[in-house]
């Protein structure tokens, strides 16, 4: 079993408030799991109503499964007219390399706990420059 998961920059340079930006999230991510059966959520730049960081995973059989459907997925993302792909990352990995049982107090993974505000921390930063 492989675990496929996308992380990934929306910008959104028309967004007024948080509620159009909102709107543009909901949105997509009804569409990508509706369409690709993929669990996606909002995890980072909640405050921020011109960019959104989403978390999306897919499971497999096959690495190669995981590798189409992330492909596909970031077309869509690509397509979407309302906003615009940045910054984005992805990996494919068998279930056994991640370590269940690395959890924070709340019970969300280490890995991801790290990755995620790194990530997060970046985009924003470069979201600031000129």
């Amino acid at each position: 079993m492989y675990v496929g998961v996308l992380q990934f920059e929306l910008l959104m340079r028309d967004s007024q408030s948080l509620k159009d930006k909102r709107r543009v999230v909901q949105s997509l991510k009804s569409k990508l799991h509706r369409e690709h059966q993929v669990s996606v959520a909002e995890v980072a730049a909640l405050e921020h109503h011109k960019t959104a960081v989403l978390g999306l995973a897919v499971v497999a059989r096959e690495a190669q499964r995981c590798a189409q459907v992330l492909d596909v997925v970031l077309d869509k993302i690509n397509a979407i007219s309302e906003a615009r792909l940045g910054e984005h990352r992805r990996s494919v990995s068998p279930i056994e390399q991640i370590a269940l049982t690395d959890l924070e107090a709340d019970g969300t993974p280490t890995w991801q706990a790290r990755e995620s505000e790194s990530l997060a921390a970046q985009m924003l930063a470069e979201e600031r420059e000129p």
